[in-house]
């Protein structure tokens, strides 16, 4: 299982919700970085080899711009999501993207859409 990293707009108890169903799991704001920028939770997630989830659109396109090939960024497309809703999305949908996102890759999950793209990305892509 691939270990995450929830970004700011992630209800903080959604990192509880998973770690309680067996998931290596850890909010920002556990950590200290609820205001931290885009790029400093980028850095972060690659640092502990966590992949990212996130409702920011910004988070791929720092990832292209950097040319980087880590770490994984999961971006939930699909606002005012709770906690427990969240957690249900991400359990039903990870078994589809678990491999990619263990090598590198930008998943974006929306109500009718699941798109996954291979780190690195190119600028223009």
């Amino acid at each position: 299982m691939t270990a995450l990293l929830l970004d700011q707009g992630i209800p903080r108890t959604a990192a509880e919700h998973l770690r309680s169903a067996g998931w290596d799991a850890v909010h920002v704001g556990e950590l200290g970085l609820s205001r931290a920028s885009d790029v400093e939770i980028l850095n972060r997630g690659r640092h502990d080899g966590r992949c990212c989830v996130t409702l920011d659109a910004d988070f791929h396109a720092v990832l292209a711009v950097q040319g980087a090939s880590a770490p994984s960024v999961v971006r939930i497309r699909i606002e005012g999501l709770k906690a427990a809703a969240l957690v249900d999305l991400l359990v039903r949908i990870w078994p589809r993207i678990e491999a990619e996102v263990s090598i590198g890759a930008v998943v974006s999950i929306g109500r009718n859409h699941l798109r996954v793209r291979r780190l690195p990305l190119s600028r223009s892509g």
